[in-house]
């Protein structure tokens, strides 16, 4: 089994997080979005990860490449790189790791988490995984049949086809029959929005009569924006907090100050007139004084006093001064 995740974009909707760092790789509860990913994917599929495959732009640069592959490897899996310089879409992205798409695969974009637990219908020829939601107007949603196999993809129905939303992860039986659809989306300019999409891969195949079949997960997170990134480390937080995971660094030095679970706390935090918590992530080396912090996720080693703040997002490196006078604020940064 191979899991290929195409994320060639840093995410501009994200900065100024993702100036430095590609939005897959900002920790969540702790953990990069992309490691939680595949994670909870690996989870789902039960059996053993051989390859994780990751389409990235090349100026990501060597450590990301490093990251990405130390990942894999905890998996106990190999790591490939792959490059998509061109955005060109989502069924070009996939085309890019072609060297790898042969043998059963999950196919996985790196900008969304889950929370699943249901058995993988390994002898359908694809299982596309879904989620049930209040607006499927806004959504891309299967069709079923009365067999419940998925016979259509909607784009935003704006009459009711269904209430399953595709979530951008995809099973394949033999991902090779999918490069070979999409190999002739290339080949024959087949374009929409100005993209090559998987969807008309996908639809080719359904044309020839294979069997897809909806995959249900319990829970979709995003991670699109700020907003959306914090709400999504407060519930993940709450998912590990339940499942009885420790989430607090056995070193954090505490000096009067309260943790509010959950909370996630990395390594040689300090933490002095301080209430952290609920639903805060704080990273490895982060000073915390004389402040309160709520429903905020910060990354690691930055230096927060004099605040109170709620559904904060900062990240790795920064001071905030809550009495500041004096500010140095780069592109794309957000005071409200």
């Amino acid at each position: 089994m191979k899991i290929i995740v195409p994320m060639a974009g840093r995410g501009s909707r994200l900065r100024p997080h993702t100036l430095t760092i590609p939005k897959p790789l900002i920790p969540v509860a702790g953990k990069p979005i992309v490691h939680r990913l595949v994670e909870d994917i690996a989870g789902v599929l039960n059996q053993p990860i051989e390859e994780v495959a990751f389409i990235i732009h090349e100026s990501f640069g060597k450590k990301v490449e490093d990251d990405l592959i130390a990942i894999a490897q905890k998996l106990g899996a190999k790591g490939t790189i792959y490059y998509q310089n061109e955005a060109l879409g989502t069924g070009h992205a996939i085309m890019c790791a072609k060297d790898s798409l042969a043998g059963s695969a999950v196919i996985a974009y790196a900008d969304t988490l889950i929370r699943a637990d249901f058995d993988l219908d390994t002898t359908a020829d694809s299982v596309i995984w879904v989620k049930q939601v209040d607006q499927p107007e806004a959504f891309g949603v299967v069709n079923l049949n009365a067999n419940g196999e998925i016979i259509e993809l909607v784009e935003k129905p704006k009459e009711f086809v269904s209430d399953l939303a595709v979530i951008g992860i995809y099973y394949f039986k033999d991902v090779a029959v999918l490069k070979n659809e999409l190999q002739s989306v290339l080949d024959n300019n087949i374009i929409h929005g100005g993209e090559y999409q998987i969807n008309d891969g996908i639809k080719q195949m359904m044309a020839k009569g294979m069997k897809f079949v909806p995959g249900k997960v319990d829970e979709w997170m995003d991670c699109g924006n700020k907003d959306v990134t914090v709400e999504t480390n407060s519930r993940m937080l709450g998912f590990l907090h339940n499942d009885g995971e420790n989430l607090v660094s056995a070193d954090v030095k505490l000096e009067n100050s309260t943790i509010i679970p959950p909370c996630y706390i990395g390594e040689d935090v300090y933490l002095i007139n301080a209430t952290v918590g609920p639903n805060v992530s704080l990273g490895k080396g982060c000073h915390v004084i004389d402040s309160t912090i709520k429903n905020s996720l910060v990354q690691t080693h930055s230096n927060i006093k004099n605040a109170t703040l709620d559904n904060a997002m900062i990240g790795n490196h920064a001071t905030f001064d809550g009495n500041f006078t004096n500010i140095s604020i780069g592109d794309y940064s957000v005071l409200e």
